[in-house]
């Protein structure tokens, strides 16, 4: 880990001070009049979409694209800020200052598979980094074909800068709620021999959030280069390099088992004077070479390391034992602490592709052809974790007690997980305005545990669509796909504790139509998803058995209504139902943390009379969600509203663009995360919050 921090830092030193007299000679002031004008306008196209280049418009699947453009004007530092903006993700246990985890089309997203950097697999358990993204895509549904093991929610993938054709400087510095400081910069260009090109991007926080005492700092740097070999073969190798240190903010549970907590937003209840924050250190080095033999054929090989290590210290709220309830926190708003450390954790998944993409005509058919080859591996490490109770805090009147004092057992390898992977597709004109989609991915997947007979699995992902577009700017579509997951890993407190489940399928019937009207982006699907249903059982065991069936239509629009109206709307309805189990504590009840309705309305808008001003808003709506599995609790639907502005203008001869944000204008109270895990907590959405940043261009 230090030797990558070394190098990246190493690579962004040595740019800055070669070139800076290049930066100077090149800032063009109409070079940076581009940037700062830059319109959010909408994707066109997406890598995860599927392995064809072809528009969004005319892809069978429902994806949607935050361009960098977006983040910039939105003010989106996290995915969580992005995420607010697509009605079907939901927060999963996104629990500040720990790991920023979402559910998609009501499925939780697997932290090893259904985060992916440039398409190749990362681990999710850290705050994923945005300084050096161009832009995050989200495929929502089945991803077999694409990414073969992955969450049947879908996956988020990141797709990273790359070097630009001209010279680009840019640094920005924003401050937020209690003090919280952000400032990045970025650079980009060619060098003097113009086959080689950098990307330099490197930022720093204070945070201070919106939960007292949920404090930390964080620091990121990457680096990426590409080398225009030959006019055929294009060679592109990034770095990047995050630490991250916070206090996590636990969750809230039942008061009494059955009540809603009546709690400030900012209430913290790992606030011991021995609580520690999380430390996270992560890094990635990815390489990718492709080859271009004709106009109709190229190859693609990437591959990418990434490392990622974590302390993590909780005191811990977890039930209420004077009145015997676990979960639960006592009636007076006592609960119990518990030591909790774990040291020393890491994971090292190394992903790698190769690809072989081409056109070509049997007769009147016309062919895309993809074919490939995936590896896959992943070793996990840590050692026994201290989970000790110490003694009894309360919600409304904090009491200090004493730790533990221990430490977490020695690290050691528990369990490493392997997957190879041939795929094939072939998109088939089989008439000017019709197209069949078809193609599979054959899987060999093995995992290894400590103390746990190894699995040994190998399985066929068919995905087939046929779409019909009767012009360029529509089209319909039908599809059916296969996904594979990896099983869940037993919670806590369960007799098969931090023991993974055999790998298991899932299938998805998906309809679908797009159309690009006036301007305005359309798209809407109606999708149904099936799966084993995991649970913990009556006699504590963590299993697999039964189904979940969630049924759901989406619909989302974005585009420019006038020359000063932009507009985006993104909302889901989604039907979640469990059988199977022969229990009535889940047979026909919905799903937890998943509301019936959620819907996203955004508006920019340009002042003519005030050159350079626009302002925006959006608001936000989730229906009532449950909070247990016998669904006897119901959390509170809710409404958000944020406003914002931006102000483009010159400082001293620099392009210079001025951001604002009020989140939460109405400082409502609301739950925005009911997680199942560790026996169900509650998230409180932030307060009133403010957001103010200026960007310069030089």
């Amino acid at each position: 880990m230090t030797k990558t921090k070394f190098a990246v830092t190493a690579a962004a030193l040595a740019v800055a001070q070669a070139f800076p007299h290049t930066a100077a000679a090149q800032s063009e002031p109409k070079m940076a009049e581009v940037v700062v004008s830059a319109t959010r306008t909408v994707a066109d196209r997406a890598s995860v979409a599927g392995f064809s280049d072809s528009p969004l418009l005319q892809t069978p699947a429902s994806v949607s694209v935050i361009t960098r453009e977006q983040m910039q004007d939105l003010n989106i530092q996290t995915t969580t800020d992005a995420a607010r903006y697509d009605a079907s993700i939901s927060d999963a246990y996104n629990a500040v200052g720990y790991a920023e985890q979402f559910s998609i089309r009501g499925f939780k997203l697997d932290n090893a598979s259904s985060y992916r950097k440039d398409g190749l697999a990362i681990s999710g358990d850290t705050q994923i980094p945005l300084e050096n993204k161009e832009s995050i895509e989200v495929l929502k549904g089945l991803a077999g074909l694409q990414a073969g093991l992955a969450a049947p929610g879908g996956i988020v993938n990141y797709v990273t800068k790359r070097p630009t054709s001209q010279t680009m400087r840019s640094a920005l510095f924003g401050v937020s709620e209690r003090g919280s400081l952000h400032g990045e910069v970025d650079l980009g260009g060619r060098f003097e021999d113009r086959r080689f090109g950098y990307r330099i991007n490197a930022a720093a926080d204070r945070l201070r959030s919106y939960i007292k005492g949920a404090d930390g700092h964080r620091s990121f740097v990457s680096g990426a280069f590409d080398w225009q070999i030959t006019p055929q073969a294009l060679l592109q190798i990034d770095a990047d390099y995050q630490n991250k240190s916070q206090v996590s903010a636990p969750g809230f549970q039942l008061i009494g088992g059955t009540s809603l907590p009546d709690v400030a937003a900012d209430n913290m209840l790992n606030n011991q004077p021995w609580s520690l924050p999380v430390k996270t250190e992560s890094s990635n080095i990815g390489a990718r070479f492709q080859y271009q033999f004709s106009p109709e054929w190229h190859a693609t090989v990437s591959a990418n390391r990434h490392l990622f290590k974590r302390d993590d210290y909780t005191a811990f709220p977890y039930g209420c034992s004077t009145e015997e309830l676990w979960p639960g926190f006592c009636a007076n708003g006592d609960y119990d602490v518990y030591d909790y450390r774990s040291l020393g954790e890491k994971k090292k998944p190394l992903a790698a592709q190769a690809m072989l993409q081409g056109r070509f005509a049997t007769g009147s058919l016309r062919h895309e052809f993809t074919g490939g080859f995936s590896y896959f591996e992943n070793h996990e490490y840590w050692g026994d974790y201290i989970y000790n109770w110490v003694g009894v805090s309360n919600i409304y009147h904090p009491v200090a007690v004493p730790p533990d004092g221990g430490s977490s057992g020695p690290v050691s390898e528990r369990r490493n997980d392997h997957e190879r992977a041939l795929f094939v597709q072939d998109i088939v004109a089989l008439t000017g305005e019709l197209k069949l989609h078809a193609g599979a991915r054959y899987v060999k997947v093995r995992r290894n545990e400590v103390d746990v007979i190894p699995t040994n699995a190998n399985f066929w992902l068919p995905n087939v669509a046929l779409v019909y577009s009767p012009r360029e700017t529509a089209s319909l579509y039908v599809s059916y796909a296969q996904g594979l997951e990896h099983g869940g890993i037993a919670p806590i407190e369960t007799s098969n504790a931090n023991h993974a489940l055999p790998p298991g399928k899932s299938r998805q019937v998906e309809v679908g139509a797009k159309a690009l009207v006036g301007g305005v982006s359309y798209s809407g699907a109606l999708y149904q998803i099936e799966k084993g249903l995991e649970y913990t059982d009556a006699s504590g065991t963590f299993v697999r058995n039964g189904q979940a069936r969630h049924r759901g239509i989406e619909f989302a629009a974005q585009g420019r209504l006038t020359r000063e109206l932009m507009v985006g709307v993104s909302a889901t309805a989604l039907h979640t139902e469990q059988s199977g189990t022969g229990k009535s504590i889940y047979d026909g009840k919905r799903v937890t943390n998943v509301p019936a309705f959620k819907s996203t309305v955004f508006a920019e808008y340009t002042l003519a009379q005030v050159p350079g001003l626009k302002l925006n808003g959006d608001w936000q709506f989730a229906g009532k969600k449950a909070f247990d599995e016998e669904n006897t609790v119901m959390v509170p639907k809710y409404h958000v509203l944020n406003l914002g502005a931006s102000y483009s203008t010159r400082l001293g001869g620099a392009p210079t663009v001025f951001r604002a944000q009020v989140r939460n204008a109405l400082d409502k109270f609301y739950w925005r995360d009911v997680t199942p895990d560790l026996g169900g907590y509650l998230f409180p959405g932030a307060e009133r919050t403010f957001r103010v940043s200026a960007q310069v261009f030089f």
